[in-house]
């Protein structure tokens, strides 16, 4: 029986066109996806795509298959919406966050939605602007916002966690040319390209023997620091570990860039303006 999932896999390697980034995408690991496909191609009785190096690509049957997936994705997205519409409890509204966006932010920004059941999904933000479930989410900026509308871009200022080894006065403010003695702890490029590009880009211009490490995720990031290989630059003021000193980074160039993004043919129309406006207030306040 062809399903929702089945959907979301086809969807999503078709505009990923590779396997491990679809399966990000839609929130699985590689294996179950590639056995979904299977299942689908057998389904729909053709191949829908050829393996190439590195990447897939359409057949000439996935190709005109691809717009009746939209389309009926889109269709399962709409009924969800209006069986949540009649939900006694309020609207579900689901909400997106990458991972950049602190706690206390997330926090801020959820509870400045109105009253009803938010589901929030922390997810990078390369997925998060291909979600066909989300009715909004908070991005790193600057982002291709393709069919999505966009809130102010909201600066978040960032401290250095550096080992006390090098710098062992905790708190003294530093600039980023000062932090070339150990690469600085980077996500990766896929997650958010433009973003990751802008963040090299002031690294390079500031620090430009210092280099980067990429690391998995933000406990990664943190281990490394510690163990005196890395350096994290963070919003987050509640991050710490044994044997990191907090720095502020004088001038801040190098700030988490956050947007609030929505889809307008997806989000429910009583969520705008007023819980907008509210997480937009939110994310300021927060800074």
């Amino acid at each position: 029986m062809l399903t929702e999932r089945h959907l979301q896999i086809f969807i999503a390697l078709a505009d990923e066109q590779h396997f491990g980034d679809a399966a990000r995408v839609v929130g699985i690991t590689q294996p179950p996806l590639s056995q979904g496909l299977r299942r689908l191609e057998a389904l729909v009785g053709a191949k829908l795509f050829e393996r190439g190096p590195g990447r897939v690509e359409l057949t000439a049957a996935g190709a005109a298959l691809l717009p009746y997936a939209r389309r009926a994705l889109g269709s399962l997205d709409e009924f969800h919406h209006a069986a949540g519409a009649r939900d006694p409890d309020g609207p579900e509204v689901r909400l997106g966050l990458t991972p950049e966006v602190p706690p206390a932010i997330g926090a801020a920004v959820a509870a400045a939605l109105p009253s009803g059941r938010v589901t929030v999904v922390t997810a990078p933000t390369s997925q998060l602007l291909t979600s066909t479930r989300l009715h909004l989410a908070v991005v790193l900026h600057p982002a291709v916002l393709d069919g999505l509308e966009a809130g102010p871009v909201t600066l978040l200022p960032t401290d250095a966690l550096v080992p006390t080894s090098l710098h062992p006065d905790d708190g003294v403010p530093l600039k980023l040319r000062d932090l070339d003695a150990l690469p600085i702890a980077v996500r990766p490029r896929a997650e958010a390209p433009a973003a990751r590009d802008l963040v090299l880009d002031t690294l390079d211009l500031h620090r430009p023997t210092g280099g980067t490490v990429v690391v998995t995720d933000e406990r990664a990031a943190l281990a490394m620091a510690a163990a005196g290989q890395a350096i994290v630059v963070t919003p987050d003021r509640s991050l710490h570990a044994v044997g990191l000193g907090r720095h502020p980074i004088v001038d801040d160039p190098l700030p988490v860039r956050l947007r609030l993004v929505w889809p307008a043919a997806r989000t429910p129309s009583a969520l705008l303006p007023d819980a907008l406006a509210r997480i937009a207030q939110a994310l300021a306040v927060t800074t």
